[in-house]
């Protein structure tokens, strides 16, 4: 049975998460060592040190869930979506502590999200044709094993919503998660298997790594059993899973711009920009990256979102924040670049203008500057809540310029406009996986819009907002010249 999320349970998510909150990166009491197996005496189960072996402990998952029901995986994922909602504080607080990344209450939504919105069996219904020459059925199968890195960004969010829509398909999951984010990655593998013996499954369904490497994802990325490679990560890792020779899905990076034309509702533009910018600190791949405002309304955009949290710097502060939040770094050519400086991916805007030496109140969730197009602002997808905006005279430039801002990703991008032709446009321009017109980025994968959700979003490889079904190959069987009963 598909899972719904009433509308009125998302506006009450939505005012919630949206509510400011004291910095989220934790205090230097609370920092510690990261046990990867465990959490407060529980022993994590599916954990190991060794690729090989999970991978054959993964082989043994997949042949537990090719032996159950559709309707028995139905009932585990149940319990992963019932155990995810009562555990998502948890998780959460866990994301943040670990990584040093985003904030507690957005993160509890977005674990909210994938519970209720995430789909299971449900997306992999047969399909059935008939005709003078029999009768043709269609069914989705299961890949087999499937190997999955994810982020540090959605460490959690994302290997429970990879393991409800992989286990809905049938298949088996290996997990070999980002280095900065394992306890809490390995704290949800340990939440879908528990959820598993809960239901009356194995007691060891999904799999995953104490100490994840480049090692052991090149021993899953060559091992012979794993049939399918799901990545959600930065475009070096995305690249190398398309490289191996495998059937690969990848989710890679974005760099998503945002229009405001003349003839938007300003006010709630702005709203709608800030919420979705400073959501969780800016980490999710389709949040506003850079405007692209006409000039005729930028003032009043500027103005709007100032009231809506938003600190507009100076162009003394921008420049002391560029030195901050991009640093120097010579690659193997020996040529000297400006990179994103990590420890500042993530954190609170009061974090980031402390960094400055700027005070400023806990009410502030995002930092606006007025920038030109070719400002690294602008180019670079910095996964802070910083957002550089650029003044343009027409749809035209807007277009062209956002097009180019987005660099080719495919990924997401946004509008705000109640002129059709300017929407169509720029849509048909930009190519974007998901485009979200006058709303939050964040409705675009179902948090208070329409459709499902995911945090596996595969542009590079096509299959767009990932769900059960991308995780599967289409068999057919064909029964020639009977079963036509008409």
């Amino acid at each position: 049975m598909a899972i719904e999320i009433s509308e009125a349970q998302i506006n009450q998510i939505v005012q919630s998460v949206l509510k400011t909150m004291p910095g989220a990166e934790p205090a230097k009491s609370e920092q510690r060592n990261w046990d990867s197996t465990q959490y407060e005496g529980r022993t994590f189960a599916g954990i190991f040190t060794d690729m090989n072996t999970a991978i054959a402990a993964t082989q043994e998952g997949y042949k537990a869930v090719r032996a159950m029901s559709v309707e028995k995986r139905e009932k585990i994922i149940t319990e992963i979506r019932r155990l995810t909602r009562a555990e998502a504080p948890i998780m959460a607080k866990l994301g943040v502590e670990e990584t040093g990344m985003g904030r507690v209450d957005h993160k509890i939504a977005k674990h909210i999200l994938v519970a209720d919105k995430t789909p299971g069996t449900e997306d992999i219904q047969p399909t059935a044709r008939t005709g003078d020459n029999g009768l043709t059925l269609i069914e989705m199968a299961p890949f087999g094993l499937v190997g999955s890195i994810t982020p540090s960004t959605n460490p959690s969010e994302t290997v429970i919503c990879n393991s409800i829509g992989m286990i809905a398909a049938g298949n088996g999951v290996v997990f070999n998660p980002h280095p900065n984010a394992i306890a809490t990655s390995n704290y949800a593998v340990d939440l879908v298997n528990r959820a598993s013996k809960a239901a009356g499954g194995p007691e060891v369904l999904v799999c995953s790594m104490a100490k994840p490497t480049m090692e052991s994802a090149s021993i899953m990325q060559s091992h012979p059993l794993i049939k399918l490679l799901v990545c959600t990560g930065g475009p070096g890792v995305v690249k190398a899973v398309l490289s191996s020779g495998k059937k690969a899905i990848g989710a890679g990076a974005g760099n998503p711009p945002v229009i405001v034309d003349d003839t938007a509702d300003i006010p709630k533009a702005a709203k709608d920009i800030i919420d979705g910018c400073s959501f969780d600190n800016n980490l999710p791949c389709i949040a506003e990256k850079e405007v692209f405002a006409f000039d005729c309304i930028a003032d009043d955009l500027i103005h709007y979102m100032r009231q809506n949290g938003a600190y507009l710097l100076s162009r003394e502060q921008t420049a002391a924040l560029e030195k901050i939040v991009l640093v120097e770094q010579t690659g193997k050519d020996g040529k000297v670049r400006k990179v994103i400086n990590r420890k500042c991916v993530g954190r609170d805007a009061a974090v980031l203008m402390d960094k400055i030496g700027v005070k400023v109140d806990s009410s502030i969730r995002c930092l606006i500057c007025e920038t030109d197009f070719n400002h690294l602002f602008v180019q670079e997808e910095l996964m802070m809540p910083i957002l550089p905006i650029v003044r343009v005279h027409d749809i035209s430039e807007a277009i062209d310029l956002a097009v180019k801002a987005e660099h080719g990703n495919r990924h997401t991008a946004h509008m705000h406009s109640k002129n059709v032709d300017h929407l169509t446009r720029f849509a048909r321009a930009v190519e974007t996986t998901i485009f979200v017109k006058n709303a939050p980025s964040y409705a675009g994968i179902g948090f208070g819009g329409e459709g499902h959700a995911t945090f596996t979003i595969a542009g590079p490889t096509g299959e767009g907002i990932t769900s059960a079904r991308s995780f599967t190959r289409q068999r057919r069987c064909v029964m020639a010249d009977s079963f036509h009963i008409i």
